[in-house]
């Protein structure tokens, strides 16, 4: 309180007696015991009210004790349940937070996580993925600025998320209390599986798959790929005490078009703990993308045949030489490949203008150059009569399609007539082109686009020389022909619009999410917002279907089917405004990842524990736990002078006491006749 207002509050003192002396004892005759009660009644109203006007500021001050965060975080998937280790983790926990000395020393936050991160006291178990990620992120920023130590309850076993090793705090201290039987068993695992989600009818496709061992003795397994009741491929694995891990790279065929459901699994002759995890289910789309190219020409040359032995590696790829006056053969064609062409292909490319098929257009030493720039508008050619021969240079910032540069500057050169060639528009440059190993910064090798349809360039005829170096260089003509393979698929490749896309997997595995996603579009082609989509969901088996709203996210629209059990669903997407729809399939496969673990994983939690200056503990180590946390004197509570100020105004009850004390003057002075 300042000087001044303690003044004031003394003059106010003056004041309120001045006045009440005034009003009851100046030239007053009688002094009685009543006349000396109105008059402290009207002192102390009167310096109430002054004191209100004067309105000081009072100063509380309190002791406040603020204890240090102990995060006790638990563990609560399924893999806790599956390891048998529920009990013993619901027990430990109320071991901790019932020990008096933890509660009187630390302020206990009770978590639990899974796949999310959540404040909870009670645990069932059944969470479908462990992110210990998500704990190391809440923790951080709910404990913000704080130094605290964390006790995470768990097996160790992560299957989603980041690394949580090097994700805590290191100058907060982790303290893993691990649970399950850490005993060794022999268990084989197939650690896990890679494949690509499509493949390609009549070709073959990889599997790279990963397995673990563990045990302490030589062990002989069996590795099996099957469909249904038959194997289609076997390995025989050998592991020991010293070889823990193998790969297996194996090659499936797509001898089937459609879903393909495959069953991966490992055994021995020894039995096991946990078999679960020798099984894995996985899934290919085998597509049939079956696509007829012509090679028109009107002469003879190398270049045909290596291009046509090139393309037919693929077996989806079928390849017809067709004369330039032959166009009832280009009815059902996917790609025309124009080889060097004249004005004796014009029948040809006004077909096209109709039909906006692809085109590979080569030139070469007996193109018409003059024609080609009548029929098309992406490259500009100002050609003379005399050739020349152009080598090539990879342009790595090519990104229409994926491409390695195969040692394309080390081809032999392309023969083609020398002059200028200029782009206009969307083009894109592969091979731009050199002579005597001076850049020309003219296309070799360009793709365009317009309206949809596309084009590739190749300026220059010998490419047949490219395919031989090729097999010189890599003894194989493997390099070659997938290029030119990429090359013919861009080109095969539609981009039609849609008013309705749905994007989804073709399979899921058990208890991830299902999400399947869709837009709409306008005739425009423009999304959009306005439209009403439905899905319908039917079981393949028990054919019992559901429907779904699909709610609207940023440019799309989703639904998230979570819940459904293992097994083949056909479903289909409805726009209620026009009716537009879109069926298709996925198959949900019977896959839960936390039942993979035979064992906690000590060495990551102990890595974890080192990470933070922290100690990992074992589920009989409860007591030691408890110790450290109690003995460490980094977690001290903190004594805190809590100072509040209010100013005099705020108090109510004042303002109620003077009307109080004005009352009871008025009734005194009414029943004493002196009013």
């Amino acid at each position: 309180m300042t000087t001044n207002t303690i003044l004031l509050l003394l003059l106010s003192l003056v004041i309120a007696g001045g006045l009440s002396y005034f009003q009851y004892f100046f030239k007053a005759k009688n002094k009685s015991n009543v006349i000396w009660f109105l008059a402290f009644l009207r002192f102390l109203a009167i310096f109430g009210l002054l004191l209100l006007l004067i309105n000081p500021i009072m100063t509380k001050n309190s002791l406040e004790i603020t204890k240090t965060p102990l995060a006790i975080a638990v563990d609560n998937s399924s893999s806790i349940s599956v390891l048998k280790s529920d009990k013993k983790v619901t027990e430990l926990y109320q071991k901790l937070i019932s020990n008096p000395a933890l509660k009187e020393k630390f302020e206990i936050q009770s978590y639990q996580f899974d796949a999310d991160f959540k404040p909870s006291d009670k645990f069932d178990f059944k969470g479908k993925q462990t992110n210990l990620d998500e704990v190391a992120k809440n923790l951080k920023s709910i404990n913000k600025n704080l130094i605290f130590p964390t006790v995470i309850i768990t097996d160790g076993n992560q299957t989603t998320g980041n690394d949580y090793v090097y994700r805590f705090d290191p100058v907060n201290k982790v303290y893993p209390l691990v649970v399950g039987d850490t005993t060794t068993f022999l268990d084989l695992k197939i650690n896990q599986l890679n494949v690509n989600k499509y493949a390609f009818h009549k070709n073959k496709f990889p599997v790279e798959v990963f397995l673990q061992y563990s045990g302490d003795k030589t062990t002989n397994a069996n590795f099996t790929i099957s469909q249904g009741s038959t194997i289609v491929a076997r390995e025989k694995v050998s592991f020991s005490p010293s070889k823990k891990t193998a790969t297996l790279d194996l090659l499936l065929p797509a001898d089937k078009v459609g879903l393909q459901v495959y069953k991966a699994s490992i055994s021995s002759g020894a039995k096991e703990k946990n078999s679960y995890n020798n099984i894995k289910n996985f899934a290919v789309e085998v597509i049939d993308q079956k696509s007829t190219i012509a090679i028109v020409s009107s002469i003879n040359h190398p270049d045909i045949a290596a291009l046509k032995r090139s393309i037919e590696v693929n077996a989806q790829r079928k390849v017809i030489l067709v004369k330039p006056n032959d166009i009832s053969q280009l009815q059902d064609v996917s790609v025309l490949v124009l080889y060097q062409p004249t004005t004796a292909f014009k029948a040809i490319f006004d077909n096209n203008k109709l039909a906006a098929t692809n085109t590979f257009i080569i030139t070469g030493n007996n193109t018409d150059f003059n024609f080609l720039n009548q029929q098309q508008n992406s490259l500009i050619f100002k050609m003379s009569g005399q050739r020349e021969d152009y080598l090539s240079e990879f342009q790595s910032q090519f990104n229409l399609f994926a491409i390695d540069n195969i040692g394309f500057e080390n081809f032999p050169p392309l023969q083609n007539l020398f002059g200028t060639v200029t782009t206009k528009g969307n083009v894109s440059v592969l091979l731009s082109s050199k002579i005597r190993n001076v850049s020309t910064n003219a296309p070799l090798l360009a793709f365009a686009e317009n309206q949809g349809k596309r084009t590739a360039f190749l300026l220059g005829e010998n490419t047949w020389k490219w395919r031989l170096q090729s097999h010189i260089d890599n003894q194989s003509f493997e390099k070659y022909d997938v290029f030119v393979d990429k090359v013919i698929q861009y080109l095969a490749s539609t981009t039609s619009k849609k008013s309705l896309v749905v994007t989804h997997e073709i399979f899921y595995n058990s208890g991830e999410a299902i999400v399947i996603n869709a837009q709409y579009f306008n005739k425009n082609y423009e999304f959009d917002e306005k439209a009403r989509l439905t899905i319908t969901v039917t079981n393949a088996e028990t054919k019992q279907a559901k429907n779904y709203d699909l709610l609207k996210g940023n440019n799309s629209f989703s639904v998230n089917l979570d819940g459904l059990s293992t097994g083949k669903y056909n479903f289909t997407v409805k726009e209620l405004n026009t009716n537009t729809s879109y069926s298709s399939h996925f198959e949900i496969l019977d896959f839960d990842i936390e039942k993979q673990f035979v064992n906690p994983d000590v060495t990551k939690l102990k890595q974890l524990a080192l990470q933070t200056n922290g100690k990992a503990f074992f589920e009989d180590q409860a007591d030691n736990l408890i110790n450290t946390l109690l003995e460490n004197k980094e977690y001290k509570s903190i004594e805190k002078n809590i100072s509040t100020k209010t100013p005099l105004i705020d108090w109510v009850w004042l303002l109620i006491l003077i009307a109080l004390l004005l009352t009871t003057e008025w009734f005194v002075r009414k029943y004493n006749g002196l009013l």
